[in-house]
């Protein structure tokens, strides 16, 4: 049912490969853009699939507080409910219930929260975490897991990180007999690099289909994010997906293939791109600076995009000015477009074994 392989390695340690799940195939390294709430904001799914996406991502947290993990099961499973023809995954919501929900209480069992749309009282565990994928029927499926922010001191990493682990086991028994979706596990370990070597030599002690990187990009200096990332990534199984999650830009993502990442998502390009804000080639453009009243180059020159070949600055600018609703759809389209072609050139230059040329002069001029 799940099946991951490795067509090419290059000679810095980045890799290209490609993932089979119920039916559905996607090639690696990829980039996942998020439908949080079964949508990828400000887009159709049938842009999506022109735009070339293999796989999106969903939050169990938000499905199961809006609009119901009951209804999303009516209606087939989450890929049936948002007419989505490709893969999925969701993440369990572990990082959502700490950063968006008021906590009441976190102990062995899992985590009270109350909902940050309605004030209701909830309980999820790691039990209660898998069975709602499973209900909402996700390609692929995260475990549970306690990350901790930006800074945390050693003994309160400690004890997320220890739980953590014991709730991925917990996942595993919860999972054990449905072989029809597949199961991440997620380390942890916070800016502790010895924390995060015990955290991966327990979780691949464990019969995972993948193993994710979690709990960066969470404030801490990007250095610092690349560094425990190089550290981490080696010590995660060769002949399984390795996922970075929640991160990140278009140059972000070109440095941590040379870690060996396979799997990415971020909620960049379209939350910059509602904000005014597109990627280019070069960096990034925003279309709130006055440079770009009166200019009638497209956004990147170089991008072929329907945005690029169609629209001006300058006309770009003054609909996100005026507040009009096919800005937000425009951006988002044109970064979501740049990311799903940088993942190409990726692919691309790993296969042909020049990545580190690649990723030296794409870090150079961006």
């Amino acid at each position: 049912m799940f099946d991951f392989t490795i067509e090419k390695t290059d000679p810095s340690g980045a890799r290209a490969g490609r993932v089979r799940v119920r039916g559905h195939t996607f090639d690696t390294p990829v980039f996942m853009p998020v439908a949080t709430q079964a949508t990828v904001k400000a887009l159709t799914q049938a842009e999506l699939i022109g735009l070339g996406a293999q796989i999106v991502l969903g939050n169990a947290y938000h499905l199961y507080l809006r609009p119901g993990i009951g209804l999303i099961q009516q209606m087939g499973g989450l890929a049936a409910f948002m007419r989505w023809p490709g893969a999925t995954l969701t993440d369990s919501g572990g990082y959502q219930v700490f950063s968006l929900a008021p906590l009441i209480e976190v102990s062995e069992d899992g985590v009270s929260f109350r909902s940050h749309i309605d004030g209701s009282e909830h309980l999820l565990t790691p039990e209660s975490a898998i069975q709602i994928q499973h209900a909402i029927g996700a390609d692929i499926i995260m475990a549970f897991d306690e990350p901790v922010g930006y800074p945390a001191d050693r003994a309160r990493t400690l004890e997320a990180t220890e739980r953590s682990d014991r709730w991925a086991a917990r996942c595993i028994e919860a999972h054990e007999g449905r072989s029809d979706q597949a199961l991440f596990g997620i380390v942890q370990g916070g800016f502790e690099p010895d924390l995060r070597e015990a955290s991966a030599r327990r979780l691949t002690e464990m019969p995972f289909d993948g193993y994710a990187v979690g709990g960066l990009s969470v404030g801490e200096p990007k250095e610092q994010t690349f560094d425990l990332l190089a550290h981490t990534a080696p010590l995660l199984p060769a002949d399984r997906p390795r996922y970075l999650m929640g991160m990140g830009t278009p140059a972000d993502i070109v440095r941590a293939v040379l870690s060996g990442v396979d799997m990415f998502d971020c909620v960049l390009p379209t939350r910059v791109g509602r904000n005014g804000t597109a990627y280019s080639k070069k960096g990034k453009i925003n279309l709130k600076n006055a440079q770009y009243q009166d200019d009638p180059r497209p956004l990147d020159p170089d991008c072929d995009c329907e945005v690029c070949t169609t629209y001006s600055r300058a006309y770009l600018r003054h609909i996100y000015k005026a507040g009009e609703i096919l800005a937000a759809r425009c951006v988002s389209y044109h970064n979501l477009y740049l990311y799903l072609r940088l993942m190409e050139r990726i692919r691309e230059a790993i296969r042909e074994e020049r990545y580190r040329e690649f990723a030296e002069a794409f870090l150079l001029s961006f």
